[in-house]
């Protein structure tokens, strides 16, 4: 897998063009786009890499556009993605396959730090297991306090503070950073979804590759997919009350499988889980003085095929024309931009996944749906091109058109 990605040019310096809290696929994506543009980026992550997380390992054709916009369209086949070109839906023991165009799987331990490492080369400074909160700003730029250790509490010792022009938080979905701001919440949908997941041996059979499973059950739903190196992800969403009721995720995994038909792998039980908070949440704000807030951190919906990814690395590279004018003099006119843009770019495919969703909840409806799609094909594969459509990014080198796959 590559060692991991290590500080570059670590110096202590405390005046940057930007900081990037967070160095999932939001953060280090706008890091690389800003860094590789002449910026001074500083690029803080609170956990060590590589590290594994519950989903995420899916690109869908969105995703792959956004990184061959900014340049990075070699980044995924060249770390061993899997092509996808199907999705398998299996909801009341029956099946059912639909084309997924232009996908690619990829463990996120090689994704994030391949992506982390994109924005090294490119000239960011890399501090990983460090934390970060937001300061006061004022007209020379926002100070963000750090703190060696990642999740230590404030006193602990060890704190610096630097300062930024602008500061984007992509810390993702339980971050902290934003505590002192005021008015900074979270609006956690009622009956949310948590989601859970863990990674079968390669050796676990009964799924193919370059196909997601998706299993659909009355109270949650459970996708796999096969990673470069043979292993088995497993990513899921349920209701809580189905946790408490089969004892934990891999119980309640077992059940959703054998409602969908799916066969249930045997090594379920061991598997080191993961588990997530509320997963359909909406924050705020998303700007203010000096800083945007983009990625899980602004906020989530169950996705189903990769959307999660796409819309995070849609955000990344939607933000980088914004930056580069809030560090050339910052205006409020920019917050309200960049509502617009989240709003344009991400938040009609959220509100797509979050009708979806709701409708799966729903036994008749759900059932309903499928046998439709079973039907008549063309009503799937619009929705998925719906959930796909690459987006118009301003600031990317090169227009995308149309659907660019991964190379």
């Amino acid at each position: 897998m590559g060692s991991s990605p290590s500080a570059a040019n670590p110096a202590p310096d405390r005046d940057w063009d930007v900081v990037v809290v967070g160095a999932g696929p939001a953060g280090a994506l706008a890091a690389f786009d800003l860094a590789r543009r002449g910026l001074r980026v500083l690029l803080v992550e609170k956990r060590r890499f590589p590290r594994w997380k519950v989903c995420g390992c899916c690109l869908n054709g969105q995703a792959c556009s956004v990184l061959a916009a900014v340049g990075l369209g070699g980044l995924i086949d060249g770390q061993g993605g899997v092509p996808l070109n199907q999705i398998r839906v299996g909801l009341g023991g029956r099946q059912a396959s639909f084309p997924l165009p232009d996908g690619r799987a990829l463990s996120r331990e090689r994704f994030d730090q391949a992506l982390v490492q994109a924005a090294i080369a490119a000239g960011a400074s890399f501090r990983p297991h460090t934390s970060a909160r937001l300061g006061a700003a004022d007209a020379r730029g926002r100070t963000v306090h750090l703190r060696p250790g990642g999740g230590r509490p404030p006193g602990a010792g060890g704190e610096t503070a630097v300062r930024a022009a602008v500061v984007l938080v992509a810390a993702g979905l339980a971050h902290r950073c934003l505590e002192d701001e005021p008015g900074a919440g979270v609006h956690i949908q009622p009956r949310s979804r948590v989601g859970a997941g863990c990674v079968l041996p390669a050796g676990t059979g009964g799924y193919t590759p370059g196909c997601i499973h998706m299993a659909v059950g009355r109270r949650g739903y459970v996708g796999l997919v096969r990673l470069e190196d043979g292993r088995l992800d497993l990513a899921a969403a349920f209701d809580r009350p189905l946790l408490t009721e089969a004892g934990g995720p891999a119980a309640g995994a077992a059940r959703v499988l054998e409602q969908a038909g799916f066969p249930v792998p045997p090594a379920l039980a061991a598997a080191r889980w993961q588990c997530t908070p509320a997963l359909t949440r909406r924050a705020t704000p998303l700007a203010g003085e000096r800083f945007l807030v983009l990625g899980d951190a602004a906020g989530y919906v169950e996705p189903f095929t990769g959307e999660g990814m796409g819309w995070a690395l849609t955000a990344a590279a939607a933000a980088t024309p914004l930056v580069l004018a809030g560090v050339r003099a910052w205006q409020p006119a920019l917050e309200r931009q960049w509502i617009r843009t989240l709003q344009r770019q991400v938040g009609r495919r959220q509100r797509l996944c979050r009708g979806v969703a709701a409708l799966l909840r729903q036994p008749v409806a759900a059932a309903a749906l499928f046998q439709l799609a079973r039907r008549v094909p063309p009503l799937p594969r619009r929705l998925i091109r719906q959930l796909n459509h690459p987006p118009a990014i301003a600031g990317a080198p090169s227009p995308v058109y149309g659907p660019v796959p991964c190379r």
